[in-house]
């Protein structure tokens, strides 16, 4: 039967006519194992990942092992891009068995939810085996199989629990996180770690602020140097601009190629800041480029941002993306072939398989002479066209919320950046005027789309497609990453019905998803009930439900003057504070919001009749410190607490500035503004 027909997530519907009698999450399916008393198989992925499609190809379109699992399983797919709660647990009971995770996942699970075997991809022989074992496990070993779920349930129960241990996340404790990144920083290659290596996107942030901070040139290098790698690498996409999920190597030369939503709207902050606080060329280029990448690529018009490209086309990794000398030559003709050739470290040997090359930039070519750098766009654009004629990706067109608020927030933090160092004496300049103005149209559809469509009775919903909000309920990092967006919004726009749907989104976590101790679970308190309810401090590919919230609150409570959510982000950073020091790669967005509230964080109010032109906007833009908020507009402009009576000084524009609700007297000059935010 065709269950999966009618599902929101591409992923699920790539499986709808597979021969596996699949289900949806659902109470029926549970019901249905429990009614011919059989175990439940629970296979999580996600539409962009290569070894989920694998899987499939190999064992979920094969008749025999679909017919072996219809007459021993209920078989439930699970899109955990969808349902990140169900991943969650079921990801921390595969950990706990396995000492790994990873996706494709695979839960073996009685008729009540609870795992007894876990693991992640199978080869068919393995998975048809497993199958075998399992069902012949359930019918003559049953108390042995409940006694393992029982211990697995157990040990679930203690990775999620909360009430631990807290700190106060003070200077000391950041200082200390620094240095521990500084110490893991792996200077030849930048970045963290072996291979596979991932951007370090979140560490690389709360360096900034670090650095911004406190003056740690170190902090400032490691994110110089790593952001310049990877955009140098294979990882970055020379010709489009949009990051991979990760590197398979340790020097970021060949890419897992599916491309992430929330990668690319971190690393858009990242280049975003990165520019504001150094100017650095390449940083200006990669922020512009994945801006345009966001808008032309992943925008669905009048909707928000799809969820990812997917790794494989036609079932190959990178033959969209991958060239060969031979093939530039073609492309360009013999000289432009051998200068790209050359440019991009296209080799006859290959960088990737078959003697192929991901593209690399072996050449400075922001700070080229005009002629280089216009001959190397000329090339980029040539190849590009030449690449569109290829087989392309496909794209899960899905939109989360969480990851279109971290979009949002993210393109609103540069078109502030870009109005700053907006000059008509940029060659490119318009090029970049065109991707601000494309950038703000996706921005702004988004976030009216999350407003419009993804809140239902005041109530978050975590997907939409095609316009149609999706079952599922939103979880905490909805919540934190959409009102974060909306403060944004607030601040990019001055329109007060952003800030006041942060604060009803803010008011609806701190009611129901609230823990003992000042902390977070990442579902509500009326959330479907799961073997156990999930509450992850920690930030890996995104920010955890709780960093998120932070985030959020201390944005909302900068903006507003409202003292309880500063104080509810304090208790909650307090809790992430313990693993801030021993683990900072695993707390980077924690430590993100931290240095925000050891700044202040500054609310910076510019009273003008010109917020698009005043020198004081564009100054207080450029330097505001670590975390701060920044409104400009006419006194008194409705919805805009910072706003609120405030006047002009003897008719002209004036900027007030307040630290963590102190505030000095109003200035009217730049120079007296930038000494104030010095």
């Amino acid at each position: 039967m065709n269950r999966l027909v009618d599902a929101t997530s591409p992923y699920l519907l790539q499986h709808a006519d597979n021969p596996v009698d699949w289900w949806p999450w659902s109470d029926e399916a549970f019901a249905e194992a429990k009614r011919r008393d059989v175990p439940v198989l629970i296979s999580v992925g996600y539409a962009a990942c290569h070894w989920c499609h694998v899987m499939a190809h190999e064992s979920f379109e094969n008749e025999q092992v679909g017919a072996l699992m219809n007459d021993n399983f209920v078989s439930i797919k699970v899109d955990r891009e969808e349902r990140p709660d169900v991943d969650a647990i079921y990801m921390t009971a595969t950990q706990a068995m396995t000492g790994q995770g990873g996706w494709p996942m695979t839960v073996f699970a009685t008729p009540d939810g609870t795992p007894f075997f876990c693991g992640t991809y199978f080869p068919r022989p393995n998975f048809v085996q497993l199958l075998q074992s399992v069902a012949t496990a359930w019918r003559e070993q049953r108390e042995a199989v409940l006694g393992q779920g029982a211990a697995v349930v157990e040990a679930i129960g203690g990775a999620q629990a909360v009430g631990g241990p807290t700190a106060p996340l003070d200077a000391p404790l950041l200082d200390a996180a620094a240095a521990k990144l500084a110490g893991e920083y792996d200077a030849t290659n930048g970045g963290f770690g072996g291979a596979p290596k991932f951007p370090p996107h979140m560490n690389l942030l709360f360096l900034l602020r670090h650095h911004q901070r406190t003056g740690d040139p170190g902090s400032l290098e490691i994110t110089r140097h790593t952001a310049e790698a990877m955009a140098r690498g294979g990882i970055y996409d020379q010709l489009a601009g949009g990051f991979a999920r990760y590197s398979v190597d340790a020097h970021w030369t060949v890419p897992h190629f599916e491309k992430m939503l929330y990668d690319n709207a971190l690393l858009l902050r990242v280049y975003t800041q990165l520019w504001r606080l150094t100017g650095d060329p390449l940083a200006r280029r990669v922020a512009r480029d994945t801006a345009r990448f966001l808008a032309d690529e992943l925008h669905r018009p009048g909707q928000g941002f799809a969820s990812a490209l997917d790794a494989d086309t036609e079932g190959v990794e990178g033959l969209t993306y991958a060239w060969t000398p031979a093939q530039l030559v073609e492309a360009l003709g013999e000289e432009d072939g051998r200068f790209a050739a050359d440019l991009f470290t296209v080799t006859e040997e290959g960088t990737f398989e078959h003697g192929m090359s991901v593209l690399k930039l072996a050449r400075d070519v922001d700070d080229a002479a005009p002629e280089v750098r216009a001959r190397w766009q000329q090339v980029v654009g040539r190849l590009l066209a030449a690449r569109d004629t290829r087989p392309q990706p496909a794209l899960d067109d899905k939109v989360v919320a969480a990851w279109n608020g971290l979009a949002i927030t993210a393109i609103a933090e540069f078109q502030q950046v870009a109005a700053v160092y907006a000059s008509p004496k940029d060659e490119d300049a318009n090029l970049m005027d065109g991707v601000t103005i494309v950038a703000d149209g996706a921005m702004r559809q988004a976030a009216e789309h999350l407003a419009t469509v993804h809140l239902v009775d005041g109530r978050l919903r975590r997907v939409s497609r095609d316009g149609k909000v999706g079952e599922p309920a939103g979880v905490l990092e909805d919540y934190g990453c959409v009102a974060e967006a909306f403060c944004a919004m607030h601040q990019l726009t001055g329109e007060g019905r952003w800030l006041t749907l942060a604060g009803e989104l803010l008011d609806t976590a701190l009611a129901h998803f609230a823990a003992p101790g000042g902390a977070f679970y990442d579902t509500a308190d009326d959330a479907e009930r799961l073997v156990a309810r999930p509450a992850d401090p920690t930030d890996n590919a995104t920010p955890s439900g709780r960093s998120a919230l932070i985030a959020g609150l201390v944005a909302y409570s900068a903006l507003t003057g409202e003292t309880r959510y500063r104080e509810a982000a304090e208790a909650a950073l307090g809790t992430v504070a313990p693993i801030v020091g021993k683990h900072p790669r695993f707390t980077g967005y924690a430590a993100t919001v931290g240095e925000a509230l050891l700044s202040g964080p500054y609310e910076i109010a510019v009273v003008t009749d010109d917020p698009a032109g005043d020198p004081l906007v564009a100054a207080a833009r450029r330097h505001a410190p670590p975390g701060a908020v920044v409104v400009a507009g006419r006194p008194d402009q409705p919805g805009v607490p910072l706003l609120a009576d405030r006047p002009l000084v003897e008719g002209r524009s004036a900027a007030y500035v307040c630290r963590g609700f102190v505030c000095q007297r109003p200035v009217t000059s730049v120079e007296e503004l930038v000494a104030e935010l010095g």
